[in-house]
Order: structure tokens, then sequence, then C-alpha cells
């Protein structure tokens, strides 16, 4: 990993503490209906927002359907809890309908909090993560798992990895 990488990694993760973030007043509200592609203005500099709440997430459990920590999460409900409450994007809880409304971008384009699609349940977009940097990402596996990060190089990812995506206006 590179050391730059790896000292912003382990400053956020101390300044997430492991605990769920706190919304301050500052935030957009989370919007009540779920966009169109053409509605969705994520600005880069909220880039850092999308990585705090995803850290503050690891360990959660997982959970099919979860839409909240205390429940528990299952990736697309990870991926929407992270964009409603850090930048106010409401999100769907399905992740091929979150790919349909995200802009693909190439590999070598992937930004810190971007979005890595994968094909793990033989359909296209079946699993979701939020990407970090350095070929890293936060997901929430599958039942019984906590939510962790993961490489993209681990061959099950590097096998069905489908492409990333972006919210971000400006990648």
């Amino acid at each position: 990993m590179h050391p730059r990488l790896l000292w912003l990694l382990s400053a956020l993760l101390l300044a997430a503490c492991s605990s769920q973030p706190v919304r301050t007043a500052n935030k957009p509200k989370p919007s009540t209906t779920t966009p169109s592609i053409s509605q969705i203005t994520v600005d880069s500099a909220q880039r850092q927002e999308v990585l705090l709440y995803a850290l503050g997430l690891l360990d959660v459990g997982y959970q099919f359907g979860g839409k909240n920590p205390e429940a528990g999460l299952d990736c697309s409900g990870m991926v929407r809890f992270i964009y409603q409450n850090a930048v106010g994007v409401n999100l769907p809880h399905n992740a091929a309908q979150i790919a349909r409304l995200a802009r693909p971008i190439a590999r070598a384009e992937l930004a810190a909090g971007d979005l890595v699609f994968f094909n793990t349940q033989g359909r296209p977009f079946s699993h979701v993560g939020i990407y970090l940097g350095d070929g890293r990402f936060v997901h929430a596996p599958s039942s019984g798992g906590k939510i962790k990060v993961e490489t993209l190089e681990k061959r099950y990812f590097a096998d069905r990895f489908e492409g990333g995506r972006t919210l971000f206006v400006a990648n």
C-alpha cells in the first residue's frame, strides 16, 4: 500500500473511532425521493465525508435487507446509508439500481468514494462496495459477516469485478 494512502486511512480510522459518524447541521438534508442520474450532484469535495462514514461502519454486522447499522446492513443498504448520511443523496436499496444511477468510469479513474460493482450472484451488478483507493474497498460481504475492507486484487473479487461507477460530478 502506498505510504501516503496508508497514513490517510490510518488517520481516517482514528478519526472515526469505529463509531457511527455524527451528522452535523451544515450537511445537506437527505432527500426522500430516489433521484435520477441527472439529479445527482455530489461535489468531489465531499469524498472525505463518504470515506469517514464508510470507515465508521467497519465491523457492523451483515443483515440481508438491512437499512441501518443497529440492525445490520447489506451491501446496497450500506452504500445507501453512507451516501444519505454523508452527502444527503437518497439512493435505492438495490445494487443494480444504484449502478444505473451512477456514471461508469474506468478502473484507472476510480477515486475514493466511488462505487465498485461485482457479479456475485450470477447477475450483473449484484454486489457493491465503496472504493477507498489503492485497490481497496469497503463492503458488506454476506450473511454472518461484517463490513470490512477488501482488495480488488483478491481472486474472488478480481474474477467478478464488473466496473467502477461514480456519483461525483467531477472525478
